[in-house]
């Protein structure tokens, strides 16, 4: 099916997960995650109006920079390597996974600006899952006021698969809550308004639960 298709379908669910939960469906960032189609596939989605584009390697977001440049807004969602952070941090406009000090001042010394970047959280405690966890995340945030180049916009997290959707909810719950105690404290370097969270299988629950960027890779671009 053709990526304008797919996106028409996605956003009418947007917008009945979005009225579910008292929402505006304008609040919600779709990320067309493009990091196992190809370059023109890529194109198909930018002219089917998908702006936020995301990758998760530095070898595969370099490859379509290099076709695409600023056509698109860039998300780098996967691990960043502190050494790979100087071949991408100028480019990308936004980073998901901050979840490091190393990775912190590897960001600030290499970019040529303020970079927004959203705090990975691994709320659901899987070893095979990257993040902070959550009694970590605003230690964390407190001791990187310093860092002047990093601007923590917002939590992200990737949740299990599960078919339990209550289940699911609990772990958005969890983050949305971590969210709304930073946002409240009001720090000048991590204003924490944004919520990354949802995917595929699970962008309609993310919704109802405060998601204000979703990352929609098969049901939006196609394997």
């Amino acid at each position: 099916m053709d990526v304008a298709t797919n996106l028409q379908y996605m956003r009418r669910t947007i917008k009945q997960a979005s009225e579910k939960s008292k929402r505006n469906p304008d609040e919600i960032t779709i990320i067309g995650v493009t990091k196992y189609v190809t370059i023109e596939r890529t194109r198909e989605a930018i002219q089917a109006g998908i702006k936020n584009l995301g990758e998760n390697r530095p070898d595969g977001f370099m490859e379509k920079y290099n076709h695409i440049g600023i056509d698109a807004k860039w998300h780098f969602i996967g691990t960043l390597q502190s050494r790979k952070v100087k071949d991408v941090i100028n480019k990308v406009d936004v980073v998901h996974s901050l979840d490091r000090l190393s990775l912190v001042k590897e960001i600030n010394k290499r970019a040529t600006e303020q970079k927004d970047c959203f705090v990975q959280v691994n709320v659901s405690g899987e070893e095979s899952k990257h993040g902070l966890r959550p009694d970590e995340v605003i230690p964390f945030i407190k001791s990187i006021e310093r860092y002047e180049n990093v601007h923590v916009v917002g939590l992200m997290t990737m949740a299990p698969h599960l078919e339990d959707k209550e289940r699911l909810r609990e772990f958005f719950q969890t983050l949305a809550d971590l969210r709304n105690t930073i946002k409240h404290k009001k720090l000048a370097h991590a204003p924490c308004e944004y919520l990354s969270m949802g995917m595929s299988n699970d962008y309609e629950i993310a919704i109802e639960e405060g998601a204000t960027h979703i990352r929609i890779g098969s049901d939006l671009v196609g394997q």
